[in-house]
């Protein structure tokens, strides 16, 4: 099948009272031969769609060689706001065929509780759009899209031991 962008009415607005579930992505994350995710692990999603070798990068004492969560973020929050973005765009007849989206997600200490945090910074291209209506289009994605919702607002989140 042929890739194709979902249809504008997608944009619809749901008015019902609880969340609705449109999709799950089910990864399963191993240690590897290091028993460490970061270090040597395997993400792997229930579909077989995604299998990738996670490494620590060179930058965290690590070899390489492998994604890491910092990337796999940041390609998941630039897709998702890029896919946001060419919705709102063909919904009000703007064309960007060249639009790019940038996610930069940086990891590293965290100077509340000493521990750590992601940093995101985003950064969209629109070329041959007028800044005015570009700049318009970007803050309309921002609060549509799901990544960035989460990123200035929180995300539900259970963290449980399987019985």
């Amino acid at each position: 099948m042929e890739p194709r962008a979902p249809h504008v009415s997608f944009l619809d607005r749901y008015h019902g009272d609880a969340f609705q579930p449109l999709y799950t992505a089910d990864v399963t994350v191993t240690g590897g031969v290091a028993a460490h995710a970061r270090a040597s692990g395997i993400a792997r999603s229930s579909d077989g769609e995604l299998d990738v070798a996670l490494r620590l990068p060179m930058a965290l004492g690590g070899p390489g060689g492998g994604t890491n969560p910092e990337q796999l973020f940041a390609a998941g929050f630039a897709a998702c706001f890029h896919g946001a973005l060419t919705l709102l765009a063909e919904r009000s007849s703007i064309a960007i065929p060249d639009a790019a989206v940038k996610a930069r997600v940086t990891f590293g200490r965290d100077p509340v509780d000493g521990q750590f945090t992601l940093v995101a910074d985003v950064r969209i291209a629109l070329p041959g759009v007028a800044r005015p209506l570009a700049e318009e289009l970007v803050r309309c994605t921002e609060r549509l899209c799901p990544y960035a919702k989460m990123a200035r607002q929180g995300i539900d989140c259970t963290v449980a031991l399987e019985p």
